[in-house]
């Protein structure tokens, strides 16, 4: 072998300056090639390890109740450390940390008795074929058990001798400890290994993410926050900054400061840093020199609305910003000399009266520089070497409650952090169609009806909306509202009536929307909530189990008929802010989830500071938000206008250009019917909804998109990309007008929509997408589907044939793209064809599945 026992020249470790490992990773290898992580430390980054085809893992810290553990569980394999203290694996196995682990790496010690070993793990493999196994082992071990092995595990260190194993045809993965602060030495080893028909895995630590054949790229933005000022879900950095990195396709992962700020090795995997504290941090010397070791390691930071600390001239010295002051003077001008372009995004800077002023180096961007009456230059915003910043007067003008961008947060962000332009996990679309779904919070079923004091609202509802728009509608109950013991049992028998007749229709799903209606979620103690913070109800002991889960056994067992899909979400009620453990429980239980954000952007507020995220992260759970507010934000909180909900379509039209940032989510409650005029708003938001090119889907389909977006894994090479973890996910976005892609290099692309300034790729129904991008129009001339109102169930991509198999809530409407050369014949008999040049349009009544077949000469 050429390379074992090969040594290298390593360049002296820092703990200050950590390799570049993942800015070049690309460049490394194929993207076909297989991959490995060996990752031992807490908290998982599903974004940087999902790519990989062997991802092993220490079950004691592995949340195996999180998305992304249930999205790659089939490539998790749990560490096993199989010492004298096994002395019965099939027993040790069933221990708690393996739980939901279906794959193991058995690590099998030096001082075991190795016929101990042979002998269990023989019997394991035997009685659990449906179980993956690695080991590490030596080679009398390995030469009694590899036949139950899927890859064998080989540390340098321990160099078993690797022409003794190569023969049992196995994956082999070969962990070189080494120094990972040289990029080029880090790579030279991995083209070494995969020289000898082995995965490579170079690491210092099995607490960090290594490298290996390919890698991840980073999705994810580390951004300090001080949680001691107030909960996570009102400080800006999340209202405010989330969703803008979610429209660029990364994560905002927000970090409390009052913990100390983290290593530079474990902050590795981010592709960035913003610092965004509302206060300044008690160690400002610490922070500036970690920032420094970040930018020395190759991360670069964004500081926004400040420093993060009191502005002091040694400090910023540091960060090569000199300082100048003057008095203040009641005379006092500023005149901008200089502005950049993503400057006046919402509004104009504001210019406010201060003494201090900013002067970067020569080597940084300014983004605005303005001087002021005696010629002193200040630079409130730059890109900096070491990322950039953006202070108060050219980032966010607060004015009373409303937050307007100064500067573009797109453009900034991107440029600060030097962030890759990425294909886009997209949530808002499918098949080219903006998504649409429906949510009902079970509130105000028993109103009285203005025009009708013998209906109850809830009927109006069920008459008016839920039976004469036939798509799919998501509908939940207050159990305390309903129940024949709950706050109004008089009326429980019609109610259960009415709930029975909502949830028999085809086009409605059920939910909870809890059972006392936890109004503060926080003031949970120890499992219970005092009646103040909820619904008060005679005899009702509160509890978790009983808010949720039963409420979803009670819709289940006797609202539902048995053929309808059971009921498996809980729509957040109150202030929609559970804690962790509350998001835990759910988790568990295999909950959806939904409600909280406050997206209400309109004609009268139209800043982006009114679009929320896609959700919330508390540990190692998502909150997912509501994709539009609820009637409330529209009438005052139901004072009135009972009609102010017609305004809800000024949202949709604001969230789906310039940037489509939301589905259409029409989210209402049961009491708006009980006026006319609140009843006539919904249904003049979903006279124009239908209007419009979407696809109607389930809340309950809705939410695992969220919950795929946070964990999909994604690597390229030029202009080739590997992408998983998509799921239910089935949409990329490019951020260009008239993106181009192989389709003959891209089989798992069957539709491409190209709408103002995005291009939007559809997906088939696979979990492992490869793709190669183009910059040529030869796909205009293949088939591909333009848009569907449904879901592509089968896709089958023949040379000369294509095959796609359409189901939808709705009677189908699809476009293709169809050259000339090719005919399309459809299973079904399709009510409206219309050709246009090269596009296809074909429209069916009463049909919702189709098989539709295309051929080329």
């Amino acid at each position: 072998m050429r390379w074992i026992g090969w040594t290298m020249k390593h360049s002296c470790y820092s703990k200050y300056i950590y390799i570049l490992i993942f800015l070049a990773s690309s460049l490394l290898a194929s993207l076909q090639d297989k991959s490995a992580m060996i990752y031992y430390g807490e908290k998982i980054s599903y974004p940087v390890v999902g790519i990989h085809d062997y991802i092993i893992v220490d079950p004691v810290k592995t949340n195996t109740n999180t998305h992304g553990f249930k999205t790659y569980k089939s490539k998790m394999y749990a560490k096993v450390v199989f010492d004298k203290k096994v002395v019965n694996l099939q027993e040790e196995l069933k221990k708690d940390i393996y739980n939901n682990f279906e794959n193991f790496f058995f690590d099998v010690v030096d001082s075991v008795d190795s016929a101990n070993a042979i002998k269990q793990i023989t019997k394991f493999s035997s009685l659990n074929s449906q179980y993956k196994v690695i080991a590490k082992a030596d080679i009398a071990t390995l030469s009694k058990i590899h036949t139950f092995l899927t890859a064998i595990v080989v540390e340098e260190k321990r160099d078993l001798g690797i022409e003794k194993i190569l023969p049992y045809g196995l994956d082999i993965i070969y962990v070189r400890y080494q120094n990972m602060f040289n990029n080029e030495e880090v790579k030279e080893s991995i083209q070494a290994i995969k020289l000898e028909g082995l995965i490579p895995y170079i690491t210092n630590d099995l607490a960090i993410y290594g490298q290996t054949s390919k890698n991840a790229l980073k999705r994810e933005i580390l951004t300090l926050i001080d949680e001691s000022i107030a909960d996570r879900t009102l400080l800006s950095a999340h209202k405010h900054g989330a969703m803008v990195f979610e429209y660029m396709g990364y994560i905002q992962k927000l970090y409390d400061v009052s913990q100390g700020l983290p290593s530079i090795e474990n902050v590795q995997h981010y592709a960035g840093v913003v610092v965004w504290l509302n206060s300044s941090y008690k160690y400002p010397d610490k922070l500036i020199s970690w920032i420094l070791a970040l930018h020395k390691s190759g991360i670069k930071v964004a500081f926004v609305n400040n420093f993060g600390t009191s502005v002091d001239k040694l400090l910023l010295k540091e960060l090569d910003i000199d300082l100048a002051y003057r008095d203040v003077d009641v005379n006092f001008k500023k005149i901008i000399t200089q502005r950049d372009e993503i400057i006046g995004f919402e509004t104009e800077p504001a210019l406010k009266e201060k003494s201090i002023y900013l002067q970067p180096s020569c080597d940084a961007k300014p983004l605005l520089t303005y001087k002021n009456s005696d010629n002193l230059l200040s630079v409130p915003a730059a890109v900096t070497k070491w990322g950039g910043y953006a202070l108060a007067e050219s980032f966010m003008l607060e004015l009373k409650d409303e937050y307007l961008w100064i500067i573009n947060p797109f453009e900034f962000f991107q440029r600060a952090l030097r962030l890759p332009k990425l294909l886009i996990p997209d949530t808002t679309t499918h098949n080219g169609n903006r998504l649409m779904f429906s949510h009902i919070d079970g509130h105000g079923m028993s109103y009285f009806v203005e025009s009708d004091p013998n209906s109850y609202s809830a009927e109006v509802i069920y008459e008016k909306i839920l039976k004469k728009y036939t798509v799919p509608h998501s509908v939940s109950m207050i159990g305390s509202e309903v129940s024949a013991t709950g706050l109004y049992p008089e009326l429980s028998t019609r109610l259960n009536r009415i709930l029975r007749k909502v949830y028999s229709l085809e086009n409605v799903e059920g939910a909870t929307h809890t059972y006392s209606h936890p109004n503060i979620w926080s003031k949970i103690d120890k499992g219970d909530l005092a009646e103040e913070y909820r619904n008060s109800v005679k005899n009702y002991q509160f509890s978790v189990d009983s808010e949720i889960r039963d409420e979803l056994s009670y819709i289940n067992n006797n609202l539902l008929t048995k053929d309808k899909r059971k009921a498996n979400m809980i729509f957040w009620s109150g202030d929609c802010a559970p804690e962790e453990d509350i998001l835990e429980y759910v988790y568990k239980k295999d909950i959806l989830n939904i409600n909280g954000g406050n997206t209400r952007i309109s004609a009268t507020e139209p800043w982006l500071s009114y679009v929320s995220p896609l959700g919330i992260e508390r540990g190692e759970y998502y909150q997912i938000y509501a994709g539009i507010q609820n009637e409330n934000a529209y009438t005052n909180y139901w004072i009135g206008p009972y009609w102010g909900f017609k305004k809800v379509v000024q949202t949709l039209k604001m969230t789906n250009t310039p940037r489509r940032l939301k589905p259409i989510d029409i989210y209402y409650h049961f009491y708006s019917g009980s006026h006319i005029s609140s009843l006539n708003a919904v249904k003049h938001v979903f006279e124009w909804s239908l209007k419009q090119e979407v696809m109607p889907i389930f809340t309950s389909e809705y939410i695992p998109k969220v919950m795929h977006y946070y964990v999909v894994s994604m690597a390229n090479k030029n202009s080739s990309w590997l992408v998983e973890g998509m799921n239910n996910l089935k949409t990329l976005r490019i951020e260009k007008k008239d993106a181009g892609v192989s389709l003959k290099e891209s089989k798992s692309v069957i539709g491409i929509k190209h709408f103002e300034n995005h291009t939007y790729l559809g997906l088939n129904e696979l979990e492992k997408h490869s793709l190669e991008l183009s910059n040529n129009e030869d796909y205009k001339g293949e088939v591909y589907l333009i848009s569907a109102n449904g879901e592509v169930e089968n896709f089958k991509n023949g040379i000369n044939n294509k095959q796609y198999t359409f189901n939808s809530h709705v009677d189908l409407k699809i476009s293709f793209n169809l050259p000339k050369n090719c005919t399309l014949k459809s299973s079904k008999k399709v009510d409206n064809r219309i050709r246009e040049k090269e596009i296809v349009y074909l429209n069916y009544s009463n049909t919702k599945k189709v098989v539709i077949d295309v051929s080329c000469r």
